[in-house]
């Protein structure tokens, strides 16, 4: 261990505790002048000292000064009378130094306070009240901690006692005629009242009295990261101040959720209690660094990352003293087919499993758990989850865990999750490597463990491994043979006119070349003319023509184009888009039958039987689009064609997304899918509309297509293709027909999964699914989905 001079650094942090509603910062917690200490019991009852007071305090190294500001007070319990006033302040604070402001004298005490640095009258409330530094002398107007914390003009504001404009979690507690709130000697600001200040006997200081520093403790305080960590999810000591936790430095973030990850070398033998722990700094940049003997000390506290996850134990509001540097890191926990356990997660019927004892032997969420914050390894692994553009990449421990064809890992039922995804972060972006599934991350990868709503348990790597690329390429398909019909399915992830020439180029090389030209393609998520742009524009003239051109000069046909205009704002996706499906479709193959001029937005496509079979009353049209089932989303589009002679009907789909439900990963199990009662609404208004157009016509070939955004074993599914109580399904999934390892059309997290679907009634037979990796498994994507085309002789429907 290499000895260094004893260094005390104080860091600043602001934290978000879950179920408490904190206002923003007042400017930014202050690293120069703040409020030091603050008293309103001066000549009360039983007080000593004969005045109230505030005493400032500057923790930078260059002189504050403070001509034009005003320190201002209001009462703890304001009413809409309620006014602030004010004391102007003159001269400046020296560097480390205080400044004293005597306020009004009660009627009693018996000692004076020593020389004030300003005076002023106020009289203020000895058990509660909120004090402000102020750039100004005018009166704040504001009453409530959020219109405070819009208020620029404040420097530094603290709530004691029980008021109610307060910074943080709550105000300064302890507050009396005998006792005043102080901020600790290091000065640390972290904008959380209840956690910077304790109460204590008063004790003024002014701007001559000199201020000698306070040594700092070397030995560790009674608790070690053990303790805070405890046997659950949630430390046993949330909400407790720590003091002085012994721990090595094992990695420093400086962007984002800024801090550092701490880890105790001296294991207390239970493996249900982690060893690590994240020091959260807020705004402020670590001033530690990997290999740094440091106690630390602040407030215990759970963040939450996102809607439903799990929390991050932490200390916030830290205070940091480093013993040593250049001390070895502990040994990395390997993570590997043996350690993970194969069990996901303990269930907890929808509950939360905060409260339960973790079995880190049993559940490989259990294990990570007892894991958090700890340093961790992987060794040549592979990539089952693409680089992206936030720097993150998935590997799973397991190499034989469900392995795709690709490389990938398979998500096949909701009970096998794959529990040895874990995914990769860098605390150097800027070396963060490209890789596709497939390729191999080699080598150690090594860094303390972490949590994001966003993938659950990362792997913040100081040490990354190297990617091998094991040459995945981009699929073509075949073409189709002259008697063959082929239609595709494929989301373009919200093209609209003013994307980039090179987005409609990529996106039109996968339709012309990669798809081989298809006789008709559906296509999701095409958006009106100016994009974003919320304007009232619903044409998608021009973003057509720009694809359809982009598709000709990549080799493909010449296609036209079939949609019917949302009305604006009323189908979801991104605001201002106006997203719809639309049908390109090649007039030198089939023929569109158009049907019905006088279509609206809101108009209903029906079913007709004639004595030549069925057809539509619009082509094309809508299913049923004022049912609730599309609120806020994207209507079904039909479309009526002939191929060879032959009437095929098209059922173009992108139904309700997977936002806002409960992540695999996340504290509620099993997790609520909440959006799956709109796809169920939808997938029965489908259901519906291919029962009326079988009993039409019994033969009618029906393919079903698009994004439906969910699985293929999942109950959407089962209600969009079942029949009625005594007949077969209405439809066949496609995907089902493929083996398990190829049943993927896109990768989130590091599973590969179907949520793109082509389904055909039951004179579709001898139907050739083939789903064109192109997209979902590469690091240079031009959108997140694969498509998907079918193929198949309408002549042998009969």
């Amino acid at each position: 261990m290499a000895a260094t001079a004893l260094i005390s650094t104080s860091v600043a942090a602001s934290v978000v505790l879950t179920g408490i509603a904190i206002p923003a910062a007042y400017a930014a917690p202050s690293t120069s002048a703040v409020i030091a200490e603050v008293y309103g019991g001066g000549g009360n009852s039983g007080a000593t000292l004969t005045h109230d007071f505030i005493e400032l305090a500057n923790a930078s190294g260059s002189a504050y000064d403070l001509s034009g500001y005003s320190v201002q007070y209001l009462p703890g319990s304001p009413s809409a009378s309620s006014k602030w006033q004010a004391t102007a302040l003159t001269g400046a604070i020296a560097p480390g130094g205080r400044y004293l402001v005597q306020e009004a004298a009660g009627t009693g005490g018996t000692t004076a306070l020593p020389a004030p640095d300003a005076s002023g009258s106020i009289a203020m409330g000895g058990g509660s009240g909120t004090v402000a530094l102020v750039s100004g002398t005018t009166p704040l107007t504001c009453l409530t901690a959020a219109d405070c914390a819009a208020d620029s003009r404040i420097v530094d504001l603290v709530g004691y006692g029980s008021a109610v404009v307060r910074e943080g979690s709550g105000p300064a507690a302890g507050t009396g005629n005998t006792a005043s709130a102080s901020r600790a000697a290091s000065l640390a600001d972290t904008d959380d009242n209840a956690a910077d200040f304790t109460a204590g006997e008063p004790s003024p200081v002014n701007s001559g009295t000199a201020q000698e520093p306070e040594p700092e403790p070397t030995e560790p305080g009674p608790d070690r990261i053990h303790d805070i960590q405890g046997t659950t999810r949630v430390s046993p000591l949330k909400g407790a101040t720590v003091t002085r936790v012994p721990g090595i430095v094992t990695g420093v973030r400086t962007s984002g959720s800024k801090g550092f990850w701490i880890q105790d070398p001296q294991a207390d033998g239970d493996a249900a209690t982690s060893e690590g722990l994240f020091v959260y700094t807020g705004s402020a940049v670590p001033t530690v660094k990997a290999g740094d003997s440091v106690l630390v000390s602040g407030k215990v506290a759970e963040y939450y990352p996102g809607t439903g996850s799990q929390s991050i134990t932490q200390i916030s509001g830290p205070t940091t003293t480093v013993l040593s540097s250049g001390n070895a890191l502990p040994e990395a926990v390997v993570l590997d087919a043996d350690s993970v356990p194969d069990a996901y997660v303990p269930t907890a019927d929808g509950g939360s499993i905060e409260a339960l004892t973790l079995e880190p032997a049993t559940y490989a969420l259990d294990f990570y758990e007892s894991l958090e914050g700890v340093r961790v390894e992987v060794g040549d692994t592979r990539v089952v989850g693409r680089s992206t553009e936030y720097n993150e990449l998935w590997v799973t421990t397991d190499p034989d865990e469900n392995p795709t064809a690709r490389g990938g890992t398979i998500y096949s039922s909701y009970d096998t999750p794959n529990p040895h995804r874990v995914k990769i972060e860098s605390l150097d972006s800027a070396a963060f490597p490209k890789a596709n599934v497939g390729d191999e991350l080699s080598g150690t990868t090594a860094g303390p463990l972490d949590y994001d709503s966003y993938g659950g348990y990362t792997l913040m790597a100081s040490a990354l491994g190297t990617v091998v690329d094991n040459g995945l390429e981009r699929e073509v398909t075949r073409k189709q043979r002259k008697r063959e019909l082929a239609i595709a399915t494929y989301n373009v992830e919200n093209l609209d006119a003013l994307d980039a020439q090179e987005k409609f180029d990529r996106l039109a090389e996968g339709v012309a070349v990669n798809l081989a030209g298809p006789d008709i393609v559906m296509l999701e998520e095409i958006q009106d003319d100016n994009g974003a742009t919320n304007d009232g524009t619903v044409t998608s003239e021009a973003t057509l023509t720009r694809f359809t051109d982009a598709i000709v000069a990549a080799g493909g046909p010449r296609y036209s184009w079939r949609y019917v205009a949302p009305q604006d704002g009323e189908d979801g996706g991104q605001p201002g888009g106006n997203i719809r499906v639309a049908f390109l479709f090649n007039e030198d193959r089939v023929d569109f039958v158009d049907r019905g001029t006088d279509a609206t937005a809101t108009t209903a496509t029906e079913v007709v039987k004639t004595r030549k079979g069925a057809k539509l009353t619009y082509s094309p049209g809508r299913i049923n689009p004022t049912s609730a089932a599309w609120e806020d989303s994207r209507k079904p589009l039909v479309g009526e064609f002939t191929f060879r002679g032959e009437s095929v009907f098209v059922i173009g789909n992108h139904f309700a997304s997977k936002g806002g439900d409960q992540p695999l990963h996340g504290r509620f199990q099993e997790p609520t899918r909440g959006s799956e009662t709109q796809r169920h609404l939808q997938a029965a208004e489908v259901n519906a509309f291919v029962k009326s157009l079988l009993a039409a016509d019994r033969k009618a070939q029906a393919v079903v297509l698009g994004d439906l955004n969910d699985f293929e074993f999942s109950q959407t599914m089962d209600i969009l293709t079942s029949g009625d109580t005594a007949t077969a399904d209405v439809l066949t999934p496609l995907i089902t027909k493929l083996p398990a390892a190829e049943r993927y059309s896109y990768v989130y997290d590091g599973n590969s999964q179907t949520l793109d679907h082509i389904l055909t009634s039951p004179a579709v037979r001898r139907a050739q699914l083939d789903v064109v990796h192109i997209n979902a498994e590469f690091a240079d994507q031009a959108s997140d989905h694969d498509p998907q085309i079918v193929r198949y002789d309408v002549k042998q429907c009969h």
